[in-house]
């Protein structure tokens, strides 16, 4: 296992910049920049350029990137299209962008699903550690999910959701993701009550503050997404399952809504999760 990789996780705001020693499950020199995802390809890569270029890279090093998806890992080349971001990237090869921009050897990048870096993360050393067989479920914009047995990513098969996505499973003929995430839940407040909302953040303002009908939305929402969990969580055999995005900002009002029957802890620094289990996945 090499002694360091440089590591960059995208997110739909921003990308962190980091040097992570994988071995020592140590994250340093961690960096986060703004970053917009409805720019061009040209704008997009010269920000993850300039993030990676602020390590002092070296052109002998290796490079781990967690991106969210539709995206070709093994190739490097995103598929973006009508998710409300990195539209931009769509048919862009980031492996040879990226090599071309900071510069770097093209062979030395290793692309990550986010929410399978941030799951390998959490096993290797934090709220999943130890646990033979583990579920992350990232809750934003939309819907991520990872699925884990014995340290290694499981993304077909029987026992998990088409490519190990949960976002690509539907409720009553409905994708879950038309159902809960920021979007859904701003348009059902809207629908209850006329009355446009902050997505998750102001709705929990809401509903902490006893409006009735804020509660209710979340209540239906997350309790529509618990049940599809549980299925699939007693199918895979999940022992525990951690949970990372910004909506774990309103975890007091999520987890009863859920009502999981497998232990479920919310993760607030998802960052440092999946830089050290994309730079791990980087050295395999």
């Amino acid at each position: 296992m090499c002694t360091s990789v440089r590591t960059l996780e995208v997110g739909g705001s921003h990308v962190t910049a980091a040097s992570v020693l994988p071995a020592e499950r140590r994250v340093v020199d961690r960096q986060r920049h703004t970053l917009d995802p409805a720019q061009d390809a040209h704008t997009i890569i010269g920000v993850l350029a300039g993030a990676a270029k602020r390590l002092g890279p070296d052109p002998a090093d290796r490079w781990a990137v967690a991106v969210p998806g539709p995206f070709d890992y093994a190739a490097g080349v995103s598929r973006h299209a009508g998710v409300g971001k990195f539209d931009g990237l769509r048919g862009v090869n980031l492996r040879v962008a990226l090599a071309e921009a900071i510069p770097a050897d093209p062979a030395s990048f290793t692309f990550v699903n986010d929410a399978d870096a941030f799951l390998l993360g959490e096993w290797l050393d934090g709220a999943a550690a130890g646990a033979a067989r583990c579920v992350a479920i990232t809750l934003g914009t939309g819907i991520g999910s990872a699925w884990l047995a014995d340290g290694r990513i499981v993304s077909d098969g029987p026992d998990v959701p088409p490519d190990g996505e949960i976002h690509c499973c539907a409720v009553d003929g409905v994708n879950i993701e038309d159902l809960v995430s920021d979007r859904a839940l701003i348009r059902a407040y809207r629908e209850r009550t006329g009355t446009a909302v902050d997505g998750m953040r102001g709705l929990a303002a809401l509903a902490r503050s006893g409006d009735p009908a804020a509660r209710q939305v979340v209540g239906d929402a997350f309790g529509v997404l618990g049940r599809l969990l549980t299925g699939w969580l007693h199918r895979f055999g999940a022992q525990v399952v951690v949970v990372g995005g910004s909506m774990t900002g309103a975890w007091d009002l999520i987890e009863p809504s859920l009502g999981l029957d497998v232990p479920a802890r919310p993760v607030t620094d998802t960052e440092h999760a999946a830089l050290l289990g994309a730079a791990y996945a980087g050295t395999r």
